[in-house]
């Protein structure tokens, strides 16, 4: 047998740039500079997109969007030292949030790793607490082992970020090798049999049993199994916020709403009165245990990793493994249970509340808008086929509360780590994502300012997104959680800016909302608009407080 000889390559950058049309990357979002320089040029000659943006975190966010939609990892590239430090805010939020995405990094070159020159910093261990892993390319010969780990990493279990560091002399310098890549992506199967067994027992043996269901149930190729499983077993269902969509409209009468942030929910309700609950594809980081598990009783836990195990988080059961063989194997265990009183009572005030909402909403008029006019509004807007991205703030209570919706990751929130500035962002991947398909971000005027350099980009890439801002010159989540606490608020206040007249300096089509009865006809306007547009409407928050308490719909107009 003759050896194998390898590969020789001009430069690292080329045999990077090859690993990552290997690994199916289609786009690469970034900024250059002069360590990584050589990079953005070797993909010049391939056949990726390099989508320049106006800040690293926002290309950090793009590509933890892009894994998020197509399962495979997106890709951030920065250069050293306070670029790539930029991405550190994003990293951290597609860990939080299970996304796959892989951050690039120039660096100074080797012998400079240890001196204190122009952009030295030890990113690997600045990005090592918040990533899956985190590595530095040592030899340029090692440069596609590490590439295809990083994709590997991110992409598989529970997904997540991972970083590579290149120093600028490797990317530089001629390389050999072979480019790698997984011929097939290593597939769990159902969890143990054993341990099925003994979960259908526990859920059969429950009077009041409860789904609760997490990110990784949203994830396409998960929710058939889910839906039937509910279906045909007739369990109430309450969601994290991240897994909105996992259920399809035809089964409303058992879904109890979301919970998270405030345990003050008829779904929080609904689920203190279980006698047991199976959690699927649940993270903690999503809503933490003391806030809904303050009782002692049966968790089969459902996922394709174990949990961590913590005082109000001690599962019965686990069952690791692929989520879909699994639900599948343990519906074939069950037999449809007879709703009790208790949970049916609550389920039907949770139709009454939806109902109240739909009929009540196009009657709230005036200046500023309320928020379930809005919401509502939004909803009939964006049907089943708009991917809608929501960023962090007050709105986002409202939305994912209050915001149907039926298909598997339709609605991409942030949760894991609540981050401001993503979902402009993360419309502009969703885009690029799905060429052709209207987008529609969500942001408020605080969170959207962290990002609406971004606009221009949308413009530049042009993005069929419409961008929809709530305002009211505050930093209101924060605001109305600190009156709460003290009877005042802090540093949470701001100066209004002209949103239209920003969007139209941009390039984009802006619009303005002046009252509650210009909000249909405005809203439509802006998405029939083919091209990026913004629409800003004044937002009434005054009932915020009592997303805190224990009140039924009505207390919140």
């Amino acid at each position: 047998m003759s050896e194998h000889k390898q590969q020789q390559w001009t430069c690292g950058a080329d045999l990077v740039v090859r690993n990552l049309e290997a690994h199916g990357t289609t786009h690469v979002f970034g900024i250059p500079g002069a360590k990584v320089d050589r990079v953005f040029n070797s993909l010049e000659d391939s056949s990726i997109e390099t989508v320049v943006v106006r800040h690293e975190a926002s290309a950090g966010f793009m590509a933890g969007a892009i894994g998020r939609m197509t399962g495979k990892a997106g890709v951030a590239l920065a250069t050293s030292g306070p670029g790539i430090s930029n991405v550190v805010t994003a990293a951290a939020t597609a860990t939080s949030e299970g996304d796959p995405m892989v951050a690039i990094g120039g660096a100074v070159k080797r012998d400079d790793l240890l001196k204190q020159v122009h952009q030295t910093m030890d990113t690997t261990n600045l990005f090592r607490p918040i990533t899956k892993s985190s590595v530095e390319v040592t030899a340029p010969d090692t440069i596609s082992e590490v590439m295809s780990n990083a994709f590997r990493v991110a992409e598989t279990g529970r997904p997540g970020a991972t970083f590579v560091s290149l120093p600028m002399d490797i990317v530089n310098m001629p390389a050999t090798g072979d480019v790698l890549t997984s011929t097939r992506t290593p597939k769990q199967g159902a969890a143990d049999e054993d341990a099925i067994k003994e979960a259908a027992a526990e859920i059969r043996n429950a009077k009041r049993p409860v789904i609760l269901l997490g990110m990784m149930a949203s994830r396409p190729e998960n929710v058939d199994a889910i839906r039937a499983l509910v279906k045909d077993c007739n369990i109430p269902v309450v969601s994290t916020f991240q897994a909105a969509g996992a259920l399809n409209a035809d089964q409303q009468h058992l879904f109890a709403g979301r919970i998270g942030l405030f345990s003050n929910q008829p779904a929080d309700e609904l689920i203190q009165k279980a006698d047991a609950v199976i959690t699927i594809g649940y993270n903690p980081v999503e809503y933490d245990p003391p806030l809904w598990n303050k009782v002692l009783r049966p968790i089969i836990h459902i996922d394709v990793v174990i949990p961590d195990m913590e005082r109000n988080y001690r599962p019965t059961v686990e069952l690791i493994g692929d989520i879909n063989a699994t639900v599948k194997r343990l519906k074939s265990e069950l037999q449809p249970i007879d709703l009790s009183t208790e949970l049916s009572q609550i389920l039907d005030r949770v139709q009454n509340n939806r109902k109240f909402i739909a009929e009540k909403a196009p009657t709230l008029g005036g200046a500023p808008v309320h928020p379930f006019r809005i919401v509502k509004a939004l909803e009939k807007l964006a049907g089943s086929d708009v991917n809608v991205c929501v960023d962090m703030g007050s709105f986002h209570i409202w939305l994912v509360r209050y915001f149907n919706c039926f298909r598997a990751r339709q609605l991409m929130i942030t949760n894991g780590q609540q981050t401001m500035g993503v979902s402009l962002p993360w419309g502009i991947a969703a885009c690029l994502a799905n060429p052709g398909q209207k987008v529609l971000s969500v942001s408020g005027d605080g969170s959207f300012m962290q990002c609406s350099m971004e606009l221009e980009t949308a413009v530049r890439l042009n993005c069929n997104l419409t961008h929809v801002l709530w305002v009211d010159q505050n930093y209101n989540m924060v605001a109305f959680q600190e009156y709460k606490k003290y009877q005042r608020v802090a540093g949470t206040k701001f100066g209004p800016i002209d949103f239209k007249a920003y969007a139209d300096a941009c390039g984009a089509k802006g619009f303005a909302v002046n009252s509650a009865e210009e909000l249909e006809t405005t809203l439509k306007a802006a998405m029939d608009y083919e091209g990026t547009s913004l629409v800003a409407i004044p937002v009434d928050y005054s009932h915020n407080s009592k997303l805190m308490e224990a009140v039924g719909v009505e207390g919140l107009i």
